[in-house]
């Protein structure tokens, strides 16, 4: 398995706990009763818990684009520096981005945002 694939299974690990976490905090804040049910009223999250889940859906907004490019670059076998680099900057910067976000720091958490996008980019131009 390439280097690629495996930072690819690696973000599904991380997307995976995003669902957790979601789950946690959703639990944390209106308790297991709501959360197991069928949340016909639907209570905002505050707070972390609040952050935790624009957290998972920005992670949501991103991993379709990663995924993508990284299955294309496996297909046509353009594999490099460019896009094992790429991947290491996507998964480093959206594990760095879940705390910083959870923690409400705006400005590192959006140079992790971009430094994510710049990841997905670099795959992109490989693939040229």
């Amino acid at each position: 398995m390439t280097i690629e694939l495996q930072i690819l299974a690696w973000s599904i690990v991380l997307g995976l706990v995003h669902v957790l976490a979601t789950g946690f905090v959703a639990t944390a804040q209106h308790g297991a009763a709501y959360n197991a049910g069928p949340r016909d009223a639907q209570l905002p999250l505050t707070g972390v818990g609040g952050r935790v889940v624009r957290a998972f859906a920005n992670y949501m907004q991103t991993w379709p684009f990663f995924a993508a490019a990284v299955l294309m670059a496996h297909v046509l076998d353009r594999h490099g520096w460019l896009t094992m680099l790429g991947c290491q900057l996507y998964i480093w910067a959206r594990l760095i981005y879940v705390p910083l976000y959870a923690a409400g720091v705006p400005g590192l958490r959006s140079l992790a945002f971009t430094v994510a996008i710049v990841g997905i980019a670099m795959i992109l131009v490989a693939l040229l």
